[in-house]
C-alpha cells in the first residue's frame, strides 16, 4: 500500500509541476500539496 501511495504522490506532484508550466498556478500548487500529503513521507490520507 505504501508503494501505491508513493506512486500516486509522484504522479500528483508531476501533474502539479506541469500545471504550473501551463500557467495554472493555483491548480498546480493544489496538486503538489495533495501529492505531498498523500505520500508515505507526508500525512497519509488513508491511515
Amino acid at each position: 500500500m505504501a508503494f501505491l501511495l508513493w506512486i500516486l504522490a509522484v504522479i500528483l506532484v508531476i501533474a502539479g509541476i506541469f500545471q504550473l508550466f501551463k500557467g495554472q498556478l493555483l491548480w498546480g500548487i493544489v496538486l503538489i500539496i495533495v501529492g505531498l500529503l498523500v505520500g508515505p513521507g507526508g500525512v497519509s490520507l488513508f491511515t
